[in-house]
């Protein structure tokens, strides 16, 4: 508990800060401590090209580099012995499409469990990434690490639950398909569909590292060495607790702080605190975690927003100056906030000291996780 004890001080602060910004504002806290799902769409700022074109180039200049840097090393690929899949992944397969089936259609005599689709569907997506990781290099977290993986899932909860309630603030997102559910039914529906957000996400990763041509070229990149650090994580924090207390002041244009802040902090205390972070490695130029857990959230967000597009428990998007252009629910540029959610799902698993647990895949150790 000891041990937890930074982590649930920086947590408590992070969901105060913005309750703050509302208060200084007008002090109506109604929408936010309303447990129940939040009403259908707000009407928020319409399309801007400016906004638009402007966040495009600002991801578009991140991502391109390390694109290209992967793109142009030719990475060999790697000899892997081909081990079988393990006994229950075709299990995890037939769950999956069945699952996939029961969500999209309307059979009269599912209809009373019709909403509750999604945990079964992304535990057996989980089962499949698992069984590929396994198949490639003769070890998962499903089979050599289920403690590790156990852990994933009850955290997962707490963290997802955490951006259900910064969104309050900035409601980006609303649910349909939840009207008929109690109170109670609700808390434990949405709660066990959370639990499959970090064990998807670090599961894809895992899968991601047994394909070298995935991140080739990035261990030997550009070096990202601060002259002081400990002064840049100190203004990182600031930055970031002053980020999050203006999502409640200002939600209509800084709802993008969402997704950056929460990284900023913790890592930012992570360094003060003398710890490796998700970007140590970046100082001897290793981009490969950073990159493959970026991409990893990319490949899952396809898939729920994929899924979500014609469940009958769904959810549907509201996002201020850039709703156009949209694949499935998601409008385009929405899409760039899985990459940064990516790096929060590792940073997740290291505030638990989940990651001390050893690689994988015993081919490439340069994707290891620090070691706090």
């Amino acid at each position: 508990m000891q041990k937890l004890l930074p982590a649930i001080t920086v947590a408590v602060v992070m969901t105060l800060l913005p309750m703050c910004g509302i208060v200084l504002v007008n002090g109506d806290l109604g929408p936010v401590l309303d447990f129940f799902p939040l009403p259908g769409c707000v009407v928020h700022a319409g399309f801007s090209w400016l906004v638009f074109v402007v966040m495009a180039s600002i991801v578009v200049a991140v991502i391109t580099p390390l694109a290209v840097k992967v793109a142009l090393s030719r990475t060999p690929p790697k000899l892997l012995p081909r081990n079988p899949y393990p006994r229950w992944w075709r299990g995890a397969v037939l769950l999956c499409l069945v699952s996939w089936i029961l969500a999209w259609t309307r059979f009269d005599w599912f209809a009373r469990v019709q909403p509750f689709t999604f945990f079964p569907l992304w535990l057996g997506y989980i089962g499949v990434v698992n069984g590929v990781t396994y198949r490639r290099s003769g070890r998962c977290m499903l089979t050599h690490r289920s403690g590790y993986l156990v852990g994933l899932f009850l955290f997962s909860a707490l963290f997802w639950w955490f951006f259900e309630y910064l969104n309050r603030y900035v409601r980006n997102w609303y649910y349909t398909g939840v009207d008929g559910l109690s109170l109670i039914q609700y808390a434990l529906f949405a709660t066990l569909s959370f639990t499959t957000v970090l064990p998807a996400v670090l599961s894809t990763y895992e899968m991601f590292v047994t394909f070298p041509g995935l991140s080739g070229g990035l261990d030997n990149y550009l070096k990202v060495d601060i002259r002081y650090p400990r002064v840049a994580a100190g203004g990182g924090v600031c930055i970031g607790c002053a980020g999050l207390l203006a999502i409640g002041i200002w939600p209509e244009y800084l709802y993008p702080l969402l997704w950056l802040s929460p990284l900023i902090i913790v890592t930012g205390i992570q360094r003060l605190l003398g710890r490796a972070t998700i970007f140590t490695p970046l100082k001897h130029g290793n981009w490969k975690r950073l990159f493959l857990l970026a991409i990893s959230a990319l490949f899952c967000g396809l898939f729920w927003e994929m899924w979500n597009s014609f469940s009958y428990a769904k959810w549907i998007y509201s996002i201020p100056l850039v709703q156009r252009f949209h694949i499935f629910e998601m409008p385009l540029l929405g899409y760039a906030g899985y990459l940064t959610f990516g790096l929060e799902c590792g940073v997740a698993a290291d505030l638990l000291h989940l990651e001390k647990a050893p690689s994988p895949v015993p081919f490439d150790n340069s994707c290891r996780p620090p070691e706090l």
